[in-house]
């Protein structure tokens, strides 16, 4: 195992959608990915309808405590390749994290309502708890990159894609089947824990950690026809940020966005974790790869040809990627 520190670069933006009045999206990145400084990364998309008035807080509430606690759980896996520590790390991160997370959310939410109680009759019934979570109600993904790990949690919809160390993308936290609709898995569910979803990647060596973690809300997504459109996009990021670095990239995101979410009518909001390549021994000029973020043109996905991982290989169960539900 590689104990060295190693640092991350960090990609962000989001873009209110056409006609919205407010962009319900909130978003966050913090910290280098070194032992005793976690990189925490976390987009969520509030639901933005009549019956979530307040949503756009809790998905301001939703990133806020995610970040504190993953933070927590980053800095407690300084120390996880002391024999036994990092299944019991995982066995926090699928159980615990979860209930601790949707606990704190909804502690903000309802002494949010508390100080910020609507006018009303004084005859007016009282909302229940579930009532008044509902108005706050919001999706979440997030992650957590320490040198030993990488781990990432989701509710409701949105993506997390990954390049691997070798080129190839995977979807880790994708649903069996896609949310119909608008309907989706929310913060504001009443076992919200059990819907939340994980993604457990221990880094054994630093050369196979991940090239570059995208996380996104569904605006993006829902930019292109088919996954296969947003897969290419991934793919094409993940080609020019490896030819040009990231410096071009950040400058032309915004524009992504913004084409994003014109064809998607969404919020659209992305936040990326990008493990910079080690400089390259002179080549041949490389072919130049499309540019992402045209929905109604797919990048091209250049040299990195998808694929669904293989599974677990045996071996104790701190020793897999896993994916929890």
């Amino acid at each position: 195992m590689t104990l060295g520190v190693r640092r991350w670069e960090t990609l962000e933006g989001s873009v209110q959608g056409v006609g919205k009045q407010r962009n319900q999206d909130w978003y966050a990145c913090q910290g280098t990915g070194a032992g005793t400084d976690p990189l925490v990364l976390a987009v969520a998309d509030g639901h933005g309808s009549a019956v979530h008035a307040r949503s756009a807080l809790g998905a301001r509430f939703a990133v806020d405590r995610f970040l504190v606690l993953a933070d927590a759980f980053g800095r407690a896996a300084h120390d996880c390749h002391e024999p036994g520590r990092l299944a019991r790390l995982m066995t926090y991160a699928r159980d615990d994290f979860p209930r601790a997370l949707v606990h704190e959310w909804r502690q903000e939410a309802l002494g949010h309502w508390d100080r910020n109680r609507p006018v009303v009759e004084e005859a007016s019934r009282e909302p229940g708890t579930e009532e008044k979570l509902v108005l706050y109600g919001t999706t979440l993904i997030g992650a957590v990159f320490t040198p030993w790990l990488f781990v990432a949690w989701q509710i409701g919809d949105g993506d997390l894609a990954v390049v691997e160390h070798d080129g190839a993308l995977v979807r880790p936290l994708a649903p069996a089947e896609e949310d119909l609709g608008d309907e989706t898995e929310s913060l504001c569910g009443r076992e919200a824990w059990r819907a939340m979803r994980m993604h457990w990647a221990p880094v054994f060596e630093e050369a196979r950690a991940p090239r570059l973690v995208v996380l996104s809300t569904d605006g993006l997504s829902k930019s292109f026809a088919s996954a296969d459109g947003y897969r290419e996009f991934v793919s094409g990021l993940a080609g020019r940020l490896a030819e040009e670095g990231s410096a071009g990239v950040r400058e032309a995101l915004p524009d992504w966005l913004a084409q994003a979410s014109r064809y998607s009518g969404d919020d659209t909001t992305l936040a990326a974790a990008v493990r910079p390549a080690p400089a390259p021994a002179p080549a041949e000029t490389p072919t130049t790869p499309g540019t992402p973020g045209a929905p109604e043109e797919p990048v091209e996905p250049g040299t990195t040809q998808a694929r669904t991982p293989p599974g677990p290989a045996g071996g104790e169960v701190d020793m897999e990627r896993t994916t929890e539900t």
